[in-house]
């Protein structure tokens, strides 16, 4: 109650009107209802025939049955109308989801860019002992037979251009 207070005058209003519709949909089927089990109830003594008398009842059970259905279709409006309200007009709830979704999501870029920095470490790791192992073989090789390695053809100098 203390959080319907809080609400602006037209959401209170409107909180009414939902209220109100609720009350008199569930009086409608409760009435209607009522009334189709006293209809049922057969009298001895009438003024008119029986057969008129069931014509009349048949017609009656079919309105009110027919007023019964319309106030269970203004109960699932009302009950839409209420989850399209919540939905708009409760920010709390909508920013408490906004809130733990970032808060995962957060997690999740922490959680990949740990497992990045462990890929990159492994990496710098790998392509270490790579050169290492590239440049001792050179050595034990000899730096001339390295097919890596050739030497200038002559009169060119690869140190300047255009020469």
């Amino acid at each position: 109650m203390a959080q319907q207070r809080a609400l602006p005058q037209s959401k209170e209003t409107l909180l009414q009107s939902y209220n109100k519709r609720l009350k008199d949909d569930v009086k409608s089927i409760m009435d209607n209802f009522t009334e189709i089990i006293k209809t049922a109830k057969i009298e001895d003594e009438t003024q008119v025939s029986r057969a008129t008398q069931g014509e009349q009842d048949n017609y009656e059970m079919h309105v009110r049955a027919a007023n019964i259905v319309r106030a269970g279709e203004s109960l699932m409006k009302l009950v839409s109308d209420l989850k399209q309200f919540l939905i708009l007009n409760d920010f709390p709830s909508v920013n408490e989801a906004i809130d733990q979704r970032n808060q995962q999501l957060r997690a999740l870029q922490e959680e990949c860019d740990r497992k990045l920095i462990a890929l990159r470490d492994e990496i710098s790791i790998d392509l270490y002992e790579l050169e290492e192992e590239y440049y001792s073989s050179r050595e034990r090789d000899g730096e001339a037979g390295s097919p890596l390695r050739r030497e200038p053809e002559a009169g060119l100098d690869p140190r300047t251009p255009g020469s």
